[in-house]
C-alpha cells in the first residue's frame, strides 16, 4: 500500500473510530475499544504486572473498616484488636501495613506478581481458596516449611479466619495488591449480580 494511500485509509478509519457520530460510527468504535482492551491493553498489563489479574474487583465485604477511605484507624483497631493478639500483631505494626484502612466492596485494585520469598505480614494477597472467586485479603503470618512457604490471612472485616486461608501454599498465589485504583467504580459490574447473591452478600458493606 502506497504511503498516500494508506494516509487516505488511516485518515477514513480515524475519522469513523473517533469523529463518526452515526449509528456505524458508534458501534465501530465500540468494537474497535473492545479489541483494544481485550487483545492488546490487557495482555501487555499482564506481561508487564506479571499475574493474569492485573485489576481486581473487591466482590466482598471482608476487608471493609467502617467509613472506608475516610476510616478512624484508632477506633477500628480499639474494636478489632482481639482477633489480632494470637498473631502478636500490635497497634502500631499494623499501622504501618498497606491499605491500613482497608478497602470496600466495588473498589479496583491494582494486581502485581506475588513472589514468595519477597511478602511478608501485612501484605494483602490475592489467591485461590476453593471458592467461587479469588479471595483477598491480608497476610497475617507465615512460615517456611521444606523451603516452601505457607501463608496465612484474615479480612481486616471477618471476625476470624476461614478454614481455607489457614494454611496457603505458594502455588495458591495469584497476586499482592499495590493500591486502590479508584473507589466504587466496580459496582458498575457488580449491580448485575447483585440479584443472585445471598441475602447476607448483598448491598453495600457495613462493619462486623
Amino acid at each position: 500500500m502506497k504511503k498516500s494511500s494508506f494516509k487516505k485509509f488511516w485518515d477514513n478509519f480515524w475519522y469513523i473510530v473517533w469523529k463518526d457520530e452515526s449509528f456505524k460510527g458508534w458501534i465501530i468504535s465500540i468494537i474497535f475499544i473492545f479489541i483494544v482492551i481485550k487483545f492488546i491493553f490487557f495482555p501487555v498489563l499482564n506481561l508487564a504486572t506479571g499475574t493474569n489479574l492485573p485489576l481486581a474487583i473487591v466482590e466482598s465485604c471482608s476487608m471493609y473498616h467502617k467509613g472506608n477511605l475516610f476510616s478512624d484507624y484508632g477506633s477500628w483497631w480499639t474494636r478489632h484488636e482481639d482477633k489480632y493478639s494470637d498473631f502478636q500483631l500490635n497497634k502500631e505494626q499494623f499501622k504501618t501495613f498497606n491499605f491500613k484502612n482497608g478497602f470496600s466492596k466495588g473498589d479496583i485494585l491494582f494486581i502485581i506478581k506475588a513472589k514468595p520469598e519477597k511478602l511478608k505480614v501485612g501484605d494483602v494477597i490475592i489467591f485461590e481458596g476453593n471458592q467461587k472467586n479469588p479471595i483477598i485479603h491480608r497476610v497475617i503470618n507465615m512460615k517456611k516449611e521444606n523451603e516452601k512457604y505457607i501463608f496465612s490471612t484474615m479480612g481486616d472485616n471477618n471476625n476470624g479466619q476461614l478454614s481455607v486461608e489457614k494454611e496457603i501454599s505458594s502455588n495458591q498465589l495469584i497476586g499482592k495488591s499495590v493500591f486502590r485504583i479508584t473507589p466504587w467504580l466496580g459496582w458498575a459490574k457488580l449491580v448485575f449480580y447483585e440479584p443472585m447473591r445471598s441475602e447476607a452478600d448483598k448491598g453495600f458493606c457495613e462493619e462486623r
